[in-house]
């Protein structure tokens, strides 16, 4: 009865409310982790462990994260005494799960391009030179740059 207590304690007074099928699908996975890695001498792969389970990989996924703690983003990763590296500075990047299919669309895009003009758009937008600069590097003129400039960014909208 009083491990029963502190279990309940312990499941209802956690940080994040997590049902209670999904936190027993998280512990099985777990035990047949240990399990296949005492066994086989190396880590198990989430497949390995989802066909031992019968259940489809995804769902031991999002088991086996729903029980993670959550952690601040002011918590300490690193301090080497006069700097302290916390978790919100290992968060850089603003992009979430929508934009990379996107990223994925453009870089494709591209690099449909020709040679030429992935230069003229690297010297334009990456390097931020103008059309009359980018113009006299490549021996070109000014006009020219614009032409191709406006058909690399048509034949990327294109392709997106």
């Amino acid at each position: 009865m009083i491990i029963g207590e502190i279990r309940r304690y312990l499941r209802d007074n956690s940080a994040v409310r997590v049902s209670r099928s999904m936190r027993d699908t998280a512990y099985r996975a777990m035990q047949i982790k240990e399990q296949l890695t005492a066994k086989n001498n190396r880590e198990p792969t989430v497949e390995e462990i989802a066909r031992l389970m019968d259940m489809p990989k995804e769902n031991i996924v999002l088991a086996l994260e729903a029980i993670v703690e959550p952690v601040s983003l002011y918590e300490p990763v690193f301090s080497d005494g006069s700097d302290t590296v916390y978790v919100m500075d290992q968060i850089g990047d603003s992009s979430d799960d929508s934009t990379w299919l996107e990223e994925l669309a453009i870089k494709d895009a591209i690099s449909n391009l020709s040679e030429r003009e992935k230069r003229i758009l690297t010297l334009r937008f990456f390097r931020g030179k103008t059309q009359m600069e980018v113009a006299s590097e490549i021996g070109i003129s000014q006009a020219q740059v614009s032409r191709i400039e406006k058909g690399a960014l048509d034949s990327i909208k294109k392709n997106i």
